[in-house]
């Protein structure tokens, strides 16, 4: 049986994959399983609950409560706000639990639920697994005045989290022009509102949003939009965030995009010159460009790399006591003030150094050429069986042998759709485009439903 938890939680067509029922029981199950502290001190436990703009928010964040209280645990619901700032607050206000409903990137159909437990970290592997376990097997039912409550919090809580963020700069934004693409989701009001704070002027699109076009051609997957405002706004950058905000990307005064990996390799070289890059090391995943990672040997940084998902760079960071690390897509972790991808953060902290740098956001990422990376996705497959046919095995290694040391290929089942990802990087990108066809077509061919 597949397992229910993907790299970033549960997510999936709502009423389909998604469903209320669903929502109910994973609460009452995560509540089930994350309580025994509180037990252990004596004391009621007690959860928050968060979501992005979409419809099917309501309904499942509503399902998910009602979960969470019949095992017993009083519940805090924060509205929408980002998950990032859920994460922070789950830490802050010694939350036991902590549920985001958000699909983050996905379009509006889509919907998820990420579980957070003590101190704002994702749950580990186990957890969730004990979390899967939990729904088929007897729940809690107190009785009485045992059951849990519902409160609804009154917006001190995202204050609390927007001082936290400004806080983490020192450096005034005046005279900084940055254009900022919400995606009409959680941060469509908190992301502009920090920056301003903190002293830019900022262009403001798609922060109006009505539940349904959240992620709709905008936000960190339609860049486009975002490129064109920042060249005839004439702002000296733009970010663009994701649904749930823990995704920034950027694109340069001329419109040229700005990946993850590009902004991490802006921050780390800063840090380094700052003497804040704990232990001299930056954490990736695999999927991290070639050229940031020769770039970053360059400079004397080291680099991790680890499995996909935002989950495994923390768990990395955490373990080896690193305070910088994320994903090409954006999800980039400054360890020092979040336990989670933060768009808001990134690009406040973005904005400081090409401030202090005085030179534009373009001059300071040709220091991390990119290598031609070409990624196909590939639906309608078994993604279950990704590694474990033969002949597509065979054509990996066909295609590495031809790549030689100036590419390499990347295959993946995708963990938070139904997909498998196809990613070459090679020196030319018609050699790429050809190599990733060549395995998609492959993978087709074995795993076709």
């Amino acid at each position: 049986m597949a397992r229910l938890f993907g790299t970033d939680g549960v997510r999936g067509l709502v009423n389909k994959e998604i469903t209320a029922e669903l929502a109910l029981a994973l609460g009452s199950a995560a509540a089930g399983v994350l309580q025994s502290r509180a037990a252990e001190e004596g004391r009621r436990p007690k959860a928050i609950i968060g979501r992005d703009p979409r419809l099917s928010g309501d309904f499942l964040n509503a399902a998910i409560s009602a979960g969470i209280t019949s095992a017993g645990v009083d519940v805090t619901d924060l509205g929408i706000l980002p998950t990032p700032a859920l994460a922070f607050l789950a830490g802050s206000e010694g939350a036991d639990l902590a549920v985001m409903v958000s699909a983050s990137h996905n379009a509006m159909p889509d919907n998820g639920i990420k579980f957070f437990g003590p101190g704002g970290y994702k749950l580990d592997d186990e957890v969730e697994d004990a979390v899967e376990v939990a729904l088929s097997g007897p729940r809690l039912r107190p009785l009485g005045a045992d059951v849990g409550r519902i409160n609804v919090d009154s917006g001190g809580a995202i204050d609390d989290y927007i001082d936290h963020v400004l806080a983490s700069n020192d450096v005034d934004l005046t005279g900084l022009r940055i254009a900022v693409d919400s995606a009409n989701g959680a941060a469509s009001e908190i992301g502009p509102r920090v920056l301003r704070e903190a002293g830019a002027d900022v262009v403001v699109i798609n922060s109006s949003p009505d539940g349904r076009n959240i992620n709709d051609q905008c936000g960190s997957t339609h860049p486009e939009q975002l490129q064109a405002v920042t060249v005839a706004s004439e702002a000296h950058f733009g970010v663009a965030f994701d649904g749930d905000a823990d995704r920034c990307l950027a694109v340069d005064h001329t419109g040229a995009l700005i990946d993850g990996d590009m902004i991490m390799g802006v921050l780390a070289l800063a840090m380094q010159e700052q003497g804040r890059l704990g232990a001299n090391t930056l954490v990736v995943t695999v999927m991290t460009n070639l050229g940031l990672l020769l770039a970053m040997k360059q400079a004397g940084i080291r680099t991790i790399q680890t499995d996909v998902g935002d989950r495994y760079v923390l768990e990395a960071m955490r373990t080896g006591g690193f305070n910088l690390g994320g994903e090409q897509s954006g999800h980039i972790i400054l360890g020092d003030y979040s336990t989670t991808g933060d768009g808001t953060l990134t690009a406040l902290h973005l904005a400081a150094q090409v401030q202090q740098a005085g030179v534009p956001l373009a001059e300071m990422v040709k220091k991390f050429p990119q290598l031609p990376q070409v990624l196909l996705n590939v639906a309608g497959v078994d993604k279950t069986k990704t590694h474990s046919s033969p002949v597509l095995a065979q054509a990996v290694a066909q295609s590495e042998q031809r790549l030689g040391e100036s590419g390499r290929v990347l295959l993946r089942a995708s963990g938070t759709e139904p997909l498998v990802r196809v990613m070459v990087e090679a020196a030319t990108v018609d050699q790429a485009e050809i190599e990733a066809q060549k395995i998609a077509d492959v993978v087709v061919k074995e795993l076709s439903l």
